[in-house]
């Protein structure tokens, strides 16, 4: 790992054993794109690779230099309007109503390690050995503005985190109205680009396309990264699959408003950018203020998507989650919510706790109705403090009974929302977004709190720490179940108003950090209707997200192959929910259930006590399973092997780290009859040590496993004969593979 500044050419290499990444300041004083791919040796000059040439009906720089035209430049981090008719990565808004710039290049520094971004969310580093940061200022002259672009090459993973710090040196306040965390510009645009898309219920769905001349973007203008498109981006080569070939990730480290786009040329140049979405940002800098991008991370691979993958995982779940969880097997948990809904007693919660307990359950979660006058979900949001009528002693006495039963105890809480039916509001009718003499919409029933505002952030963490004080809570499910509208602040003057969707985000930041820090050793999981704020932000604070609303097996395939393109196993909330299912109404064999959310944090969805003493028996033998390859699963080597968006089957596995342990999960989702023989690659195995397949008993080399396969064929290939095993849909295997001497 190095970053190299050659002084001749001007030119910075940053490398480790997996990537370079190169860029040179040009003659303009601008920062020119010359490389980002696959390492390669270091040496004095790599100018050439900026490519320069005379262009007919083009703009140019210089007087002198008809070739020198920003609009086919490779550029680090673009302007408009300066001969490049490009979509920028800044836009500065002067006094004068102009919106020109010119960052020229001033200074560098080097330095060991990975400095904190103040108030946001990014990897980080416990050994200043693991990475290398490169700062490089640029200035305005006519402004006096400094662009502090950051990169930090990390020893491992082939990751480049990159972000911008602007700096107001002048003396006249300006306008940020773009400020991209990352930009991007690639040589060709021969790509797939990759995307995870749905809306709540079918998050994180795979959708691909062929790059075309102009700009196709995903994003989000909800307040929240949403459910809709998530902040990641795959571009890989056309021939690129899980196995081989070159790929590029790039993910936003952000759960806000944000934008991820692509734009090709006319010359077949592509520029990527993410970053803060523009369209619903602008940030007033005064003289002497700063203001921080969030951090975007890119990841470069030529072994193909699983590789991408496993990078990404292994960065976040140990470089981006952070606290006590961070490498613990988290605890299976038992939720009433599906059980009960609004529906319970505290002499009802006990029993289905009761029953969890007698299965193996080590954590029993409280979900929403048990705060304030909440029968319904038009009122009691904002008002924490226990409903006595159905709680009589309260939180405090509800969690020392759970505890009592030999179970922790875990609370629900939506911090960010309240109801028009609350105390709360109708002691702060003013604490919520909503812009004068404009209809206030609302969405469940309930408003969203301004949480751009300090006084509002700190009376929420005053009833939640009262709380976690008081009480025995070891888990917290904090959930959001409204994007914004009316995005007003009233706290805030006119010309701050475009401020107030990051503000507002930045406000929720801030209460997880002082909650965290408190609360060290309580385990919190990021919710937002499922997925609807699943993204690397919420991440650094909450080691695992509840990934969907949907918790039928079939369903969660897709949402979870899709969402490991990116996250960690170990993030993913997975649950065996009711049959029929409370999302689709289909029926899942309960085995199946459970084949599809062992790879996840795992846990009930449901009354145990209402399944069959055979059914209950199937639970305690998932439970006692989870417990002795949980680990394996959560921070082993994950690998997508069968796509169940290419066909009727789907197949994963993950890999222990000594590689003496594998679990595949292989899944049928509709039934064949007279079909064909099936068998099935793995990936990650040892080729010299011998596995013994615990379903069957039989061994075989790794080799043999990962280049002949592991045969999957069952009844359905073929006649389905009297007396043989019976098969259905939505069918599913596990398979253990255990290495043992030969």
């Amino acid at each position: 790992m190095s970053i190299v500044y050659h002084e001749s050419s001007k030119i910075f290499h940053l490398y480790n054993e997996t990537v370079s990444y190169l860029m040179m300041v040009m003659k303009n004083g601008h920062l020119g794109q010359l490389y980002y791919g696959k390492r390669i040796r270091d040496k004095e000059d790599f100018s050439y690779f900026l490519e320069t040439c005379e262009r007919p009906m083009t703009s140019c720089v210089y007087d002198d230099d008809r070739t020198f035209s920003l609009e086919h430049i490779r550029q680090e981090y673009p302007v408009f309007g300066t001969t490049d008719y490009r979509q920028p990565a800044v836009e500065i808004r002067q006094e004068n109503g102009s919106r020109i710039s010119d960052f020229q290049y001033c200074s560098y520094r080097i330095e060991k390690g990975k400095p904190k971004l103040s108030g946001l969310p990014a990897t980080y580093t416990e050994d200043e050995n693991e990475a290398e940061t490169l700062k490089v200022l640029l200035e305005d002259a006519v402004t006096n503005v400094q662009a502090e672009l950051s990169y930090t090459i990390f020893e491992k993973y082939g990751a480049l985190a990159r972000s911008v710090r602007f700096f107001n040196g002048g003396e006249r306040p300006v306008r940020l109205s773009r400020a991209m965390s990352l930009s991007l510009d690639l040589p060709d645009s021969g790509y797939v680009w990759q995307q995870l898309s749905g809306c709540w219920a079918r998050e994180c769905h795979i959708h691909n396309r062929s790059l075309e001349p102009g700009i196709q973007s995903v994003g989000s203008m909800r307040g929240n990264s949403s459910h809709e498109h998530n902040p990641f981006l795959v571009l890989k080569r056309p021939s690129t699959d899980e196995r081989q070939g070159e790929a590029i990730g790039l993910s936003l480290v952000y759960s806000g408003n944000f934008r991820i786009q692509a734009e090709v040329d006319a010359h077949d140049t592509l520029r990527v950018m993410a970053g803060i979405d523009p369209e619903t940002f602008e940030w007033k800098l005064e003289e002497g203020e700063s203001f921080q991008t969030p951090e975007a991370v890119m990841l470069y691979t030529d072994r193909g998507l699983n590789h991408l993958s496993q990078s990404f995982h292994k960065l976040y779940r140990t470089r981006l989650a952070r606290g006590y969880w961070r490498d613990r097997a988290r605890p299976i948990l038992n939720n009433n919510w599906e059980a009960t809904y609004f529906d319970f007693t505290e002499e009802r919660l006990l029993k289905i706790a009761s029953g969890a307990k007698a299965c193996g359950v080590e954590l029993f979660v409280l979900d929403d109705g048990w705060f304030g006058e909440r029968s319904s979900d038009r009122a009691g949001l904002g008002d924490w403090k226990a409903n006595k009528n159905r709680l009589p002693g309260g939180i405090t006495s509800l969690a020392d009974k759970i505890e009592a039963l030999g179970l922790k105890f875990g609370l629900w809480f939506e911090p960010e929302m309240v109801n028009r039916d609350s105390d709360f509001y109708r002691s702060h009718p003013d604490w919520i977004l909503a812009t004068p003499d404009r209809h206030k919409s609302q969405g469940r029933y309930q408003y969203v709190l301004d949480f751009s505002r300090k006084e509002v952030v700190e009376a929420v963490y005053e009833q939640m720490a009262k709380l976690l004080r008081e009480a025995k809570i070891s888990y917290i499910k904090w959930d959001m179940n409204r994007s914004i509208t009316e995005c007003y602040s009233p706290a805030w003057p006119a010309d701050r108003q475009g401020e107030i969707y990051h503000r507002y985000i930045l406000g929720v930041y801030a209460l997880y950090e002082r909650l965290t820090e408190e609360f060290p050793k309580v385990l919190f999981e990021s919710c937002a209707s499922g997925g609807g704020r699943f993204d690397p932000g919420m991440l650094f604070y909450a080691p695992q997200g509840w990934l969907s609303d949907n918790s039928d097996a079939m369903e969660r395939l897709k949402i979870q192959y899709g969402a490991s393109l990116c996250y960690p196993i170990s993030s993913m909330g997975t649950h065996v929910s009711a049959t029929p299912n409370h999302q689709v109404y289909r029926n899942t064999p309960l085995h199946t259930r459970g084949n599809v959310a062992y790879f996840g944090t795992f846990g009930y969805e449901l009354d145990l006590n209402g399944l069959s003493e055979e059914e209950r028996q199937e639970v305690k033998e998932q439970i006692a399973f989870m417990k002795n390859y949980r680990e394996v699963l959560q921070f082993g080597t994950f690998y997508r092997l069968k796509s169940p968006f290419e066909g009727n089957e789907a197949a994963w596995m993950v890999v222990s780290n000594d590689k003496k342990t594998a679990l595949v999960g292989w899944y049928r989702i509709l039934n064949d009859v007279n079909g064909r023989y099936t068998r099935l690659r793995l990936s990650g195995l040892e080729p010299e040590v011998c596995y013994r397949n615990v379903r069957t008993g039989t061994c075989h080399f790794g080799d043999e496993l990962m280049y002949a396969g592991l045969i999957t064929s069952d009844e359905t290939a073929g006649q389905v004969s009297a007396g043989a095993k019976p098969c259905a849909d939505f069918e599913s295997r596990i398979y253990v593979l255990e290495g043992i001497e030969p």
